[in-house]
């Protein structure tokens, strides 16, 4: 009986060396696909039906997000757009205004110094003749000062030198002198 324990041991010692590891024993590769079909069938079910749809709804959601994202980009883009050219007309008209309030305004100024120009004329024009009067009244008044002046220095000189002058006649000389 000990020899055949010892066979027996001997014998389960070579099959477990014979077979090796356990997937590669022949006679158990039935069971092995059976299980491994299995196995396939349900990971397949657990990703198809749980799995991949909560994968799906959320790359379907990202796409919706980035599309929404993206319109809304264009939409902003559009309106700057919109409020660039808006910036560049009303930029446009403001620079046409102040140009139009700078012309009136030099119109209003030429105006107001045409007016001051004439006014100006008018007053030393004015002021010219009144001037040219009081310069024709002071010659006149010198005309006659230098009469009475050359009538007396004439009288006296004549009465210097021992004559006898008259007025008559010294008026007459002085008047003839001045003519010339």
């Amino acid at each position: 009986m000990a020899t055949k324990t010892t066979d027996a041991a001997g014998h389960a010692a070579e099959a477990a060396s014979a077979s090796g590891m356990p997937q590669l024993d022949f006679s158990s590769w039935g069971n092995q696909i059976f299980w491994l079909l299995v196995t396939l069938v349900v990971i397949y079910f657990v990703l198809s039906r749980i799995a991949l749809p909560r994968i799906a709804a959320v790359l379907a959601e990202r796409q919706g997000t980035i599309t929404n994202d993206i319109a809304a980009a264009e939409e902003l883009k559009a309106k700057a757009v919109e409020a660039e050219e808006a910036y560049n007309k009303a930029l446009a008209d403001a620079k046409a205004e102040a140009a139009r309030i700078v012309a009136e305004a030099k119109a209003e100024i030429q105006a107001d110094l045409n007016a001051a120009t004439e006014k100006a004329d008018a007053e030393i024009a004015a002021k010219a003749a009144e001037s040219e009067k009081a310069i024709a009244e002071i010659r006149a008044g010198a005309l006659e000062s230098i009469k009475d002046v050359a009538n007396a220095t004439t009288a006296e000189l004549v009465t210097a030198l021992g004559g006898a002058a008259e007025d008559a006649d010294v008026a007459k000389a002085v008047d003839a002198q001045m003519k010339g």
